[in-house]
């Protein structure tokens, strides 16, 4: 079991709470228009059909002859997806049966569903240099309606936020974020006014998280167009909060309406409450050993976080004051090696992707997107 920590007593918390050579149109916020059409890659190349193969003598027990099994398939059930790049963002689709998720170096948005193929639905010119590319997505609060997907990229020249419907170009939302050697890390979610909440990367440059004229190393708040959201502290700005390092996702309770966040500090990793207005709240759980912590996944009071160089998912009740009310729950604890994008369904059960091609020990079928039962999920469902 992973050692974990607290940087003090447990703190109360509020209970209500994109290397790509296309350039895109340097608009400011809210005024879209297209981009260039953005190709969906590369036709693939035709299979055909396999040359027969003379069958093979049964064995002593008169057993039929064996096909090896295909190079990407995984035995787990557990496991959706396999083969893929280094994912990033994930999100489930309304039906809770299917999911979209990133792959952060190549740019690729796929549809995963279990026992199906993946779908590429868009691939974006990114700049996956160091930690950047492809980096979450989101889904806009009346998809139903309007199918927009909401992504977190890096650029040649920046890290932005883009919206996107299935079949049409990429437009952007928020440009100008700064990008650096490292730290383009960035998260979106939706919060429960219907506002963008985007978690911003200090870019490399520490001082940036603290500097009012930057939007590096902050939680931004934006409505779905782009422009700073309602009730922000300055009118003009989507800054809400300040002081963040490398922060690794961001989420909303679908039932409570609380947001969380998760950041990676020089010093610790944490989680952190985010209030109704967008502030952030004090540490709810901290790890001084920093194992990674990345996307997070909330619904009625329990937070999943995974995690990079600790390759499991914590798991974290709170109570109605926000409270941590026990030791988290230490799930699938290097079964699948380094995780990172997270989101988690009515049935309780965490869908996480993993990031074993990008520095960790990748194995036959990585990368993969698993799906991981918590013992104690609305559902009662066992462990995976």
């Amino acid at each position: 079991m992973m050692a974990w920590g607290r940087r003090g007593a447990l703190i109360l918390v509020a209970a209500s709470l994109l290397s790509g050579c296309a350039q895109f149109p340097e608009n400011p916020p809210g005024n879209f228009r297209s981009n260039p059409t953005l190709g969906a890659g590369p036709e693939p190349t035709p299979e055909l059909p396999a040359t027969p193969q003379p069958s093979k003598p049964a064995g002593p027990a008169g057993d039929a002859p064996r096909t090896p099994p295909a190079p990407c398939a995984d035995p787990d059930p557990a496991v959706v997806a396999t083969c893929l790049d280094p994912t990033a963002g994930l999100v489930l689709l309304p039906d809770g049966k299917s999911a979209l998720v990133t792959e952060r170096r190549t740019g690729r948005l796929l549809k995963l569903a279990p026992q199906q193929a993946p779908v590429e639905l868009a691939r974006l010119p990114v700049n996956g240099e160091a930690d950047g590319g492809l980096l979450d997505v989101a889904l806009s609060p009346t998809y139903a309606q309007d199918g927009l997907i909401y992504l977190y990229l890096t650029t040649a020249t920046d890290n932005r936020v883009m919206r996107i419907v299935v079949g049409d170009v990429p437009k952007p939302v928020l440009i100008g974020i700064p990008r650096g050697p490292q730290h383009n890390t960035g998260a979106i979610t939706f919060d429960a006014r219907g506002n963008l909440l985007v978690a911003t990367g200090d870019a490399g440059v520490a001082a940036s998280a603290n500097d009012p004229t930057s939007l590096a190393g902050k939680l931004l708040r934006i409505t779905a167009t782009g422009t700073p959201a309602p009730g922000n502290p300055a009118a003009s700005s989507p800054v809400v909060a300040a002081g963040l390092a490398e922060p690794g996702g961001v989420c909303t309770d679908a039932v409570s309406g609380a947001s969380w966040l998760t950041d990676r500090t020089p010093t610790l990793d944490r989680l952190r409450s985010v209030t109704a207005n967008g502030s952030l709240g004090p540490d709810v759980w901290t790890w001084p050993d920093r194992p990674g912590a990345a996307g997070c996944a909330a619904r009625q009071g329990r937070i999943s976080v995974s995690l990079t160089t600790g390759a499991a998912l914590y798991v974290l009740t709170t109570a109605a004051n926000g409270s941590v009310t026990a030791p988290p729950e230490v799930l699938v604890k290097d079964r699948y090696g380094q995780l990172f994008g997270a989101d988690v369904g009515p049935d309780g059960v965490v869908w996480a992707g993993s990031v074993n091609k990008a520095g960790g020990k990748p194995g036959a079928t990585d990368d993969r997107v698993v799906r991981i039962q918590p013992p104690s999920g609305e559902s009662g469902a066992s462990a995976a």
